[in-house]
């Protein structure tokens, strides 16, 4: 398997977003959140792992958009986590600092995607 900065940025996300989830599901007791952020969260790394598989260039920039997507509902589970209290600021801006790296590899691997040959 070839080296990939945003495979390996996206499963580091979902390793994070794990233990995120196993910390509020145990000490805040908190289910509903966690799981969408859980969903979310761990979603982008495996569709950039089914990317590497994309049976065209279309099909390619098609599943790294919906990490994309994956990538922004996360932002927002941990804003609202945050806000509501469940995570510290300290936790959501790491786990946000990660998440924005993430952001911009997806946004120009589609946009270098959309306008190569």
């Amino acid at each position: 398997m070839r080296e990939s900065v945003v495979r390996d940025k996206s499963f580091a996300f979902a390793l994070r977003v794990v233990k995120v989830n196993q910390f509020l599901q145990n000490q805040k007791r908190e289910y509903v959140m966690s799981k969408q952020l859980l969903r979310s969260g761990t979603a982008i790394g495996a569709l950039v792992r089914e990317a590497d598989q994309a049976e065209s260039k279309r099909d390619f920039v098609h599943k790294m958009a919906i990490a994309l997507k994956e990538a922004n509902e996360s932002e927002y589970w941990i804003e609202l986590l945050n806000r509501s209290g469940y995570i510290d600021d300290q936790s959501s801006t790491s786990l946000l600092a990660d998440l924005v790296e993430l952001l911009k590899l997806l946004t120009s691997i589609i946009k270098t995607s959309k306008t190569s040959g």
